[in-house]
């Protein structure tokens, strides 16, 4: 059995209402569609039609946000005045693209305008006090944060003092109290009542563009959708029309940076959707905040200089593909150090890029289900990073009670960065595994994967994946459906990518019905698919090359019922392997082989069951690797039944080579016999293999046939010497133990390693 690395949470099953079902005919849409609609909470009139059409015209009153009108008039009194208005943004795409909203508005309206992009590494995030106090010295006389402020009490006081107001807009947690800024405009404002809370800090900004311009401009819904998918609020309501919108706008768009952006991102601009903003152009405008200066990329979002543009596009791309080489060659170092023992995983590592931890800290949270936090160490003895959560551990409540341990910290539930004095790591990891034992916070379940829908292979068809699309845009609140599809075996899998990181597999039900399916970062564990009972989760796709469609499954999560078994016999199959800390490797023999230590550092030799069963219970053992041949295979049969296990992996190696040199034959007993009988004495002991060249024999092979020998007492051994019996007494080879012995282990050989692992399966569970 291999479980899945996520909590599958099936759909609750309840029935659509008649009237429901009524509606769905209008509309035309069909049953299972309206299915999804039902789980998502789609299930009046009302709710339907507002899904099915995001117009416009149903985007709330801008004014219904606080402080809005007392901002719009300060910026408008700014603009009349003639004052120099600063914007102050935030170094990723939602901060990039809120900041280009509201300058293109602002100019529009003829404001004397500048923007700031904070650097991550020497401005940090949010107002910086350094920053303001440069800016106002040449004279800025307004400032408006985008995508940040509610934060910055410091920067933001001094500004007033200094008799420049700050007009603060942003979508961030709220801090228990605010600024003291000219006005603060966010929509879960505690003195506010906007009907929507999940604005990104973009959607602010043209929320105060549309209130400026007092109509909704639609040439900056193009930057409304970038920003808010990027940033992954949550795709419902307000934030689904303008994403909706966005998309069609980026469509016919002549905003010249972003068509040189989706051209070397390989993005189809007339078949844009939002998977290709989330994983081509957001990712692009987020590295180079990651990495460097972010300014260039606001002048990319607003240049007309169509070399300009083409270039900065270039050097985003660029910079983009650093990021992706820091992440890998960081990830790699940072899974070594996973102690699957901790409940909280802190990794730390020298020099790794700071820029991209948070990254790494979420790709790791995914791979073992568990919160992590990633940290460089860095200049003055500290240590600095980002860490991820999952949705059952609050990281920002619990890293609350260990604030004296760092010298700067924030975040929210799910992500927060943190410097922590590098003398202090080791406290640090000690008093996060206390705080999850103390609070009874169980980290075993794994993250939550919510399927929608339970499919056979004969469901899923391109009409099926084609329906889908009414549903999109999708993103948070409004996930692209994922199904699960039971009962399978894998017809064809090979792993794939430059590292062998991937696969792609086609897999079969019991009607020979077939789907291709492809596992990003499943590569690993190919082996795991070399059995039947195979449960599937992922996302319904279409694979369209040269002209022919196939639907395709993306994978996100698989499991195995039923007992497993993965052959390592072969020499190939044996290369690399290294069994972890879960398996318990089984030996035979008391003089282990060399090959069995390395491939498993936790192995027992047998010696009697009940000895076994007392290993294997002390151990938090999930397997077991039969690590070479028992004299008998039923042994293996006993032993899989007493320790109740269904995860096997049979290595069997063989340290006498029994079925390969067999019992020797008439003629090699015979050269051996001459050998013996030519010689006074024979060194056994520091001449063995010249003998056993001299013979033509393998050294195993020579060593069995010495011991029958003996037996036999047609020669003695002392000390290492052999010498002949002068009158041996006359009896056949069979006569002898060993000679018997080793025609039962070519017996086991021969079964246990010609087998084939079906018949090898059958034979151990029947």
């Amino acid at each position: 059995m291999k479980q899945a690395n996520f909590l599958w949470v099936q759909p609750e099953t309840s029935e659509l209402s008649p009237a429901f079902k009524e509606l769905l005919q209008t509309h035309t849409i069909p049953e299972h569609i309206g299915r999804l609609l039902w789980q998502r909470n789609i299930r009046s009139a009302d709710a339907l039609a507002a899904f099915l059409r995001p117009d416009l015209d149903h985007l709330y009153d801008p004014f219904l946000l606080f402080d809005m009108e007392k901002a719009v008039a300060r910026i408008h009194e700014a603009i009349i005045n003639e004052e120099r208005i600063l914007i102050y943004g935030d170094y990723d795409a939602d901060g990039i693209t809120s900041t280009t909203v509201l300058k293109e508005t602002l100019e529009l309206l003829g404001a004397e305008v500048s923007t700031y992009l904070p650097n991550r590494f020497t401005d940090g995030y949010g107002p910086n006090l350094a920053v303001y106090k440069k800016m106002i010295s040449e004279g800025i006389q307004l400032i408006v944060t985008v995508d940040n402020g509610v934060s910055g009490h410091e920067a933001i006081a001094y500004a007033q003092q200094q008799g420049v107001d700050v007009i603060v807009t942003d979508h961030h947690e709220l801090p228990e109290a605010l600024p003291d800024a000219y006005a603060i405009i966010h929509p879960r404002h505690p003195s506010g009542d906007y009907p929507f809370g999940d604005l990104a800090g973009v959607g602010v900004a043209f929320k105060t563009a549309c209130a400026l311009l007092e109509e909704v401009p639609l040439e900056l819904l193009d930057l409304v959708a970038i920003g808010t998918i990027a940033d992954m609020v949550s795709l419902t309501d307000e934030n689904r029309i303008l994403v909706s919108n966005g998309l069609k706008m980026i469509q016919q768009s002549d905003r010249i940076g972003l068509n040189e952006l989706l051209s070397i991102s390989g993005v189809n601009k007339q078949q844009i959707t939002e998977t290709d903003i989330g994983f081509s152009v957001g990712p692009r405008l987020n590295a180079i905040g990651r990495l460097e200066d972010p300014n260039p990329a606001v002048t990319l979002m607003t240049t007309f200089d169509q070399e300009e543009a083409a270039a900065l596009a270039r050097e985003l791309d660029t910079i983009n593909q650093q990021r992706k080489s820091f992440v890998e060659a960081i990830m790699k170092e940072a899974q070594q150090k996973i102690n699957p023992e901790n409940e909280v995983h802190l990794v730390v590592g020298d020099n790794w890029h700071e820029g991209v931890l948070g990254i790494v800290a979420g790709r790791l949270m995914q791979q073992t289900g568990r919160p992590v936090i990633v940290l460089t160490k860095k200049e003055q003895g500290v240590a600095k990073g980002s860490g991820r959560s999952v949705a059952a551990l609050n990281l920002f409540e619990m890293l609350s009670t260990m604030r004296d341990l760092f010298v700067n910290f924030g975040g929210h539930h799910a992500a927060v960065g943190l410097t922590i004095p590098t003398d202090d790591l080791a406290l640090l990891q000690e008093s996060m595994n206390k705080y999850v034992a103390s609070e009874g916070i169980d980290l075993s379940e794994g993250i939550p994967l919510q399927i929608d829908d339970t499919l056979s292979l004969g469901d899923v068809t391109i009409e099926l994946i084609d329906s889908l699309k009414v549903l999109a845009p999708f993103g948070l609140g409004n996930p692209l459906p994922k199904f699960l599809i039971k009962d399978l075996h894998t017809k064809s899998a090979r792993q794939i990518g430059a590292e062998k990181q991937h696969l792609k597999l086609v897999m079969e039900d019991n009607t020979s019905t077939q789907l291709d399916v492809i596992g990003f970062g499943f590569g690993a564990e190919a082996h795991e698919f070399d059995n039947d009972d195979l449960s599937l989760v992922g996302q319904l796709t279409i694979n369209e090359w040269n002209g022919n469609k196939k639907p395709q499954l993306m994978m996100d999560d698989f499991a195995v019922a039923g007992f497993q078994l993965f052959d390592y016999r072969s020499k190939r199959m044996r290369q690399g392997i290294s069994f972890g800390n879960q398996t318990l490797g089984i030996s035979f023999w008391a003089k282990l082989t060399t090959e069995a230590q390395r491939v498993c550092p936790n192995l027992t030799v047998y010696q009697t069951m009940p000895e076994l069963i007392d290993v294997f219970n002390q151990g938090d053992f999930q397997e077991i690797a039969f690590l070479d041949c028992p004299k008998e295979p039923q042994v293996m049969k006993e032993i899989v039944e007493a320790l109740a296990v269904n995860r096997i992996n049979i290595v069997l190696l063989s340290p006498e080579d029994a079925y390969l040199d067999g019992v020797g034959s008439r003629d090699q007993y015979s050269r051996l016999f001459k050998l013996i009988q030519q010689q006074e004495q024979l060194d056994v002991r520091y001449k063995l293999k010249s003998i056993a060249d001299f013979l033509k024999l393998p050294e195993k092979l020579l060593i069995f046939m010495i011991q029958v020998f003996s037996e036999l007492e047609f020669v003695t051994i002392k000390d290492g010497v052999l010498k002949k019996n002068a009158a041996p007494a006359n009896h056949p080879l069979t006569d002898s133990t060993v000679y018997q012995q080793r025609q039962q282990m070519i017996k086991t050989e021969e079964f246990l390693l010609m087998s084939d692992l079906s018949t090898l399966k059958q034979w151990l569970i029947s």
